[in-house]
């Protein structure tokens, strides 16, 4: 058996950083919570884009635009667009749940949406589309 003498070990090399590398004050609870919110508002764009089809993303054509006239229905592009830009990721989230293309994440994120944002939409997403599921 070898015995080791800890105590002549070399003081120069520390053992073990002497502060904290992480903070407190920059832990994952504290320095993201807020990072991962969404509003009510557009935690109510999420669940009216349940109801949006993929065609929706497209533009309208002529046709389109004068068959919505005929029919009074109303177009379901925001006016706002960053929470276009939300509808949008909802939308394709709810159809495709996560292959999303990468220009309508960079979008996304151009919008203003934060990486915490997205996957919290996307888990509540993915948790809704499991739970519909498990009712059929």
């Amino acid at each position: 058996m070898a015995y080791i003498a800890f105590n002549t070990i070399d003081a120069a090399l520390p053992l073990a950083p002497l502060a904290d590398p992480v903070p407190a004050s920059t832990a994952w609870d504290t320095r993201y919570a807020d990072d991962a919110r969404l509003g009510a508002l557009e935690w109510s764009v999420i669940a009216l884009a349940s109801n949006d089809r993929l065609s929706s993303l497209r533009e309208p054509g002529r046709l389109s635009v004068a068959l919505r006239t005929v029919m009074k229905q109303n177009n379901p592009r925001l006016a706002d667009e960053r929470l276009e830009a939300l509808r949008r990721m909802a939308v394709l989230a709810w159809h495709q749940s996560f292959q999303v293309a990468a220009s309508e994440l960079r979008a996304f994120f151009d919008a203003g949406f934060t990486h915490g944002q997205y996957e919290t939409m996307m888990a509540s997403i993915a948790a809704a589309r499991a739970q519909e599921r498990r009712r059929r």
